[in-house]
């Protein structure tokens, strides 16, 4: 798939329940969210956080015969290492299953990456669940490294 058929916008209210289709379309993703129409009032509220904040982005990749076929949120984060430093963080990403493996996810990518040295950032960073070998050997591919050990803790609603 080459450049040409990808466009690379930011999300429109319109495009939320594709975003959560795509969220839901895995193991993990099935376990975590809730993909009912109309969504719940939470990814309502969550979408208008992140619109109305310019460090965070919702992106999604359109082919000309499949919208919203790809979905990340870039975040530019400041941080008082690396002497002030910005960094960026990439979350909730997600190919369509039948798009999976024709190069969308790796352009998706260097759109973010380009993105984030736009902003000014020096780094980018993200997590993967351990569940998920294949995108971490995506993400290796793409030049990422395991350097640290994430931890995370849930906090009770």
């Amino acid at each position: 798939m080459t450049d040409a058929n990808l466009t690379f916008r930011s999300a429109t209210r319109d495009d939320l329940p594709a975003i959560v289709g795509l969220l839901a379309d895995d193991p993990l993703g099935a376990k975590r969210e809730k993909y009912v129409l109309p969504l719940p009032d939470s990814y309502e509220a969550a979408f208008a956080a992140i619109d109305q904040d310019p460090h965070n982005e919702l992106i999604v990749v359109d082919l000309p015969n499949h919208p919203v076929a790809a979905v990340l949120q870039l975040t530019v984060v400041p941080h008082i290492t690396y002497q002030g430093g910005w960094r960026a963080q990439i979350e909730g990403v997600r190919v369509a299953s039948s798009l999976r493996s024709s190069g969308i996810g790796e352009q998706l990518f260097q759109w973010a990456i380009q993105r984030a040295k736009a902003k000014g950032c020096h780094l980018v960073q993200l997590t993967s669940d351990k569940a998920r070998p294949d995108a971490i050997r995506f993400y290796e591919r793409l030049g990422f490294v395991a350097s640290h050990e994430g931890l995370k803790l849930h906090l009770d609603a």
